[in-house]
């Protein structure tokens, strides 16, 4: 089994540390009302201006974050605080808020960029030697209140393998809402349960060509959260019984261009199975199965790894994804 180590540690907090204020190339998602609103990614986003576009830099700030706790004795450490005091500025922070809160910005990176961004301030708080957990509190407030007044709104889960992907961003959200907001952490089971309690077995035609993350997994890691082990189980049977997709078509992905920003998704597909697969092995506890779903994490893990880095249409994004399912795969040793 792949495992975390310091030496993979160093390595992604380098890349990292190259690309997240680095400011070109830049992919914007932004609503310009007029002239005055052509502005460069740095004026408009003073924090996440980096990393290609706003959530990479969002989920590069937690890879950084992540590692420098895991790792504190590393040398990437210091500089990984020294660029987060630079960054994390209440002027700076406060930019980017007064930029939520234009009109136009009401689906700004909904969902995927708003679950990396309560899912980077739960792991600031655990930094309690630095203020950049306060600093960036509300930032997330504000996302939480985004998802709260948008679940009752959703009527069906979006289920496709990209950013818009519901179950993705509400995995992220419910952890941090488990911590700092109960009436969202009840919403975000509420809403799991009536978009996926009662599905059925799993029939779907995945990968496509250009996802990033399993429709399904998804859903079923969510419901694992939301549902007792027991429940959990019996759902998992349901929707993906033995002997079916799970385990005749769920295999590592080939990938043929990673210099093409959509194929190169795929490599983040093979990351996100691995850690879906593990924290759902996880939730099954002990047994064959579990044990399968393990070894096929790891497959998908070792078919990805790799090519974390080498072209910048992967490097500002996949190392967060290779690090969500190195923790996954050494549960109670690295979180």
């Amino acid at each position: 089994m792949t495992a975390l180590t310091q030496d993979i540690a160093q390595s992604f907090a380098r890349i990292a540390l190259g690309h997240v204020a680095r400011e070109y190339p830049h992919k914007l998602d932004h609503v310009m009302e007029g002239d005055g609103d052509v502005l460069p990614p740095r004026v408009l986003h003073p924090v996440f201006f980096g990393s290609f576009d706003w959530h990479s830099s969002v989920h590069g700030w937690w890879t950084l974050l992540t590692l420098r706790r895991l790792f504190p004795d590393m040398p990437e450490a210091a500089e990984i605080a020294a660029l987060a005091d630079a960054t994390f500025t209440p002027d700076k922070l406060a930019a980017e808020l007064a930029y939520l809160e234009r009109p136009s910005a009401r689906g700004f990176e909904r969902p995927y960029g708003w679950g990396w961004l309560l899912y980077l301030h739960l792991e600031a708080t655990r930094h309690d030697d630095r203020p950049w957990g306060d600093r960036l509190a509300p930032l997330a407030q504000a996302f939480a209140a985004r998802f709260t007044d948008f679940l009752p709104l959703l009527t069906y889960p979006i289920t496709v393998g990209t950013h818009y992907n519901t179950s993705f961003a509400l995995i992220l959200a419910r952890e941090w809402a488990a911590i700092h907001d109960g009436a969202l952490l009840t919403a975000i089971d509420d809403w799991s349960h009536a978009a996926f309690a009662d599905r059925g077995a799993y029939a779907g035609w995945e990968p496509g060509g250009d996802e990033f993350l399993s429709p399904v997994l998804t859903a079923a890691l969510l419901m694992s959260r939301a549902l007792d082990r027991g429940g959990f189980a019996r759902w998992l049977h349901r929707v993906l019984p033995e002997g079916g997709w799970l385990e005749t078509a769920c295999q590592p992905v080939t990938v043929s261009d990673r210099s093409d920003g959509k194929i190169a998704h795929l490599d983040g597909l093979n990351l996100s199975r691995s850690w879906c697969l593990s924290e759902i092995a996880q939730s099954l506890g002990r047994g064959d199965r579990a044990n399968r779903l393990r070894d096929l994490a790891d497959r998908h893990l070792e078919a990805a790894l790799p090519h974390v880095a080498g072209d910048y249409m992967g490097e500002h994004w996949l190392a967060s994804f290779a690090l969500l399912a190195l923790l996954a795969a050494t549960p109670g040793e690295l979180r």
